[in-house]
């Protein structure tokens, strides 16, 4: 397809995957159950920690984390004990984010609502940056502080290439702003136009397919590839394409 084919069959995949009924079975929807900004925030992030693998797997382990938190995520990071962090710490949560993991976190989240009241400054890109590589470098290195724990390797670090796919999810649900009411765009002072792609296995394969990207390697530097082509289809909102890409692995279409 030429680029202006690729382009409008793209929108209208976007357009149709976009919508309140993607919602119902997409880790999206743990934190739709909440109004609160911070109560967002905490359980889209822990959701979005957990996601890989089997959909209905991530949801059901979202649902035990809210369990642990009595389903009321900001209250229970700012006055959550010690004690009870620690008795939670045997508990299995999903695959290998376990209990203990899932300590951490909390204590980590704990620290970093007592300083700044949300996670939303934590993820500002400078002026001089046109994604968010460099951002989530300084939200690992903030969130994870200086502990030597298990639970590093549950933040991705795009320093080591990582494609990030967690962290660019839980960004698109804050920062991108549209009708569809899918992602929340509570971040008001982000722009949607530092977003990429949450690059997994399905929005990969659809990308290669379509000839949006070369690489193999479901990485940082495909995620800057893929950047350079759905910037050029539509500058100010280039991660809505993540709806065509992974609607259309999802869905086997192509």
């Amino acid at each position: 397809m030429k680029f202006e084919e690729l382009k409008t069959f793209l929108d209208e995949k976007a357009d149709q995957y976009n919508h309140s009924g993607f919602i119902e079975k997409d880790p999206i929807s743990i934190p739709h159950r909440f109004v609160l900004k911070q109560d967002i925030e905490i359980s889209g992030f822990l959701t979005a920690t957990i996601s890989w693998g089997n959909r209905k797997s991530i949801l059901n382990s979202a649902e035990k984390m809210l369990g642990f938190m009595n389903h009321s995520p900001y209250d229970f990071v700012l006055n959550v004990s010690e004690k009870y962090l620690k008795s939670l710490e045997g508990k299995p949560v999903h695959r290998t984010f376990n209990g203990e993991d899932f300590a951490e976190f909390i204590r980590n989240l704990k620290r970093i609502y007592a300083e700044y009241g949300s996670m939303e400054p934590l993820f500002f890109p400078q002026e001089n940056e046109s994604s968010y590589y460099h951002a989530l470098d300084r939200f690992r290195n903030v969130f994870l502080g200086n502990a030597d724990h298990r639970s590093r390797k549950h933040v991705s670090s795009t320093y080591k290439n990582s494609s990030a796919k967690r962290l660019m999810m839980f960004l698109r649900w804050m920062v991108r702003q549209d009708n569809k009411k899918v992602d929340f765009g509570i971040w008001k002072l982000h722009s949607p136009a530092h977003l990429s792609v949450p690059l997994d296995v399905h929005t990969g394969n659809v990308s290669r397919s379509l000839g949006l990207v070369i690489r193999k390697q479901n990485d940082w530097k495909t995620v800057e590839e893929l950047d350079v082509i759905l910037r050029k289809m539509d500058a100010a909102d280039p991660a809505k394409y993540d709806f065509a890409l992974f609607g259309l692995g999802v869905s086997g279409a192509l």
